[in-house]
């Protein structure tokens, strides 16, 4: 091989190492799991990847977002959340009855939920001072919560 010929392919190699390397880095996937359909839920999935957007989380860029219907069946549920644990999501985003099944298809991958109802006496955190576990998001529940703004305002 002549010098020409090794320059040009030393220069070749160094150019694509970092596409190679790029290729190779694995990107955060979020399981989305929506209770309706797309067309229902078009606005809450537009809002939240624009808010990822302004974050800087530009899906198929930097983040992969993996949407899953139930399509109005709770029994979907189950069978979509134990999906994310197969693809390995990074976490799952879901709310309302979906989050129980959700949780318990996985205590290792965060779960993050839009609404639910009452979280500590449906088992999903142990208290809202505290949640510990993998799940966490905002709740309707207001009445547990008075006792706490009246110390936090005091």
């Amino acid at each position: 091989m002549n010098r020409r010929s090794f320059i040009t392919l030393l220069g070749g190699a160094a150019a694509a190492w970092p596409l190679a390397a790029r290729a190779q880095q694995k990107v955060p996937i979020i399981g989305f799991l929506g209770a309706a359909t797309l067309s229902a839920w078009r606005e809450w999935a537009g809002a939240f990847v624009q808010r990822l957007h302004e974050l800087g989380w530009i899906e198929g860029r930097n983040i992969r977002i993996e949407y899953r219907w139930a399509e109005g069946r709770e029994e979907r549920y189950t069978a979509i959340a134990e999906e994310f644990v197969k693809l390995k999501v990074n976490v799952i985003v879901t709310s309302g009855a979906a989050v129980i099944p959700a949780k318990q298809a996985t205590s290792a991958i965060p779960i993050v939920f839009g609404v639910a109802n009452d979280p500590v006496s449906t088992g999903l955190v142990a208290s809202l001072a505290s949640p510990g576990g993998n799940v966490t998001g905002l709740s309707l529940l207001a009445p547990e919560l008075v006792g706490k703004r009246a110390r936090d305002f005091a």
